[in-house]
C-alpha cells in the first residue's frame, strides 16, 4: 500500500509541477477549438460594408450592442449619438483582436481579462437588452441541467480565461517567446 501512495503522490507531484506548461497551453487551445471562430463571426456581422467598414459599425452591430436603444431610434443608428458608436466601434475591435491575442499568446493575462469583461457584458446585454431571462437560455447553477447558454457556458468559458489569467500564455506564446511577459 505504502508504494502505491508513494506511486499516486510522485506522479501528481510531477504533474503539479508541469501545471505551469500544460494548462495555459491546453486553456489556449480550448479557447481557440470552442470560441475564437464563434467571436469572430459575431464581430463580421458588426462590420460595416466596404473596405473602411472596420470603422463604420454596421447597423446590426448597434442593434446587437444597443437594442433598446436602436429600438428606442426605431432601428436608425444615425439617431444615435458618437458614444454609441464609439463603443459598437471598439466593442468590435475587442471581438477581432482579444480572441486573436489570446490564440497566439501575446498579452495572454490581459487580453483574457478583457475577454472575460466582453463576456459578463455579452451576457448582461443578452439579460437586460434582449430580454433573454427564459429559464433555458439563462439557466442556474447547481442545477440538474448543464447546457443553459449564459450562466452554464459561459460560467465555463470564464474558468478556460481564469487558467490564462492565472498562469500566463504558457511555453507555447510569444509572451514566452518575447521573454518580456510570463
Amino acid at each position: 500500500m505504502t508504494a502505491l501512495i508513494t506511486m499516486h503522490n510522485a506522479v501528481f507531484d510531477w504533474l503539479d509541477r508541469q501545471s505551469g506548461l500544460i494548462l495555459p497551453t491546453l486553456a489556449r487551445f480550448v479557447f481557440a477549438a470552442v470560441l475564437l471562430i464563434y467571436f469572430w463571426k459575431s464581430a463580421a456581422t458588426k462590420v460595416g460594408s466596404g473596405i473602411f467598414g472596420i470603422f463604420s459599425p454596421s447597423d446590426g452591430a448597434y442593434v446587437q450592442i444597443f437594442p433598446r436603444a436602436m429600438e428606442a431610434a426605431s432601428y436608425d443608428s444615425s439617431q444615435l449619438g458618437v458614444f454609441y458608436w464609439a463603443v459598437a466601434l471598439l466593442g468590435t475591435w475587442a471581438e477581432f483582436i482579444l480572441p486573436a491575442l489570446i490564440v497566439v499568446g501575446l498579452f495572454s493575462r490581459l487580453a483574457s481579462i478583457g475577454m472575460i469583461g466582453f463576456v459578463i457584458l455579452q451576457s448582461a446585454t443578452d439579460i437586460v437588452g434582449h430580454g433573454a431571462t427564459d429559464a433555458k437560455t439563462l439557466g442556474a447553477w447547481f442545477d440538474a441541467a448543464s447546457g443553459s447558454l449564459i450562466m452554464d457556458q459561459r460560467t465555463l468559458w470564464i474558468m478556460v480565461l481564469l487558467v490564462i489569467v492565472v498562469k500566463g500564455g504558457g511555453p507555447l506564446s510569444l509572451d514566452r517567446l518575447t521573454g518580456r511577459i510570463s
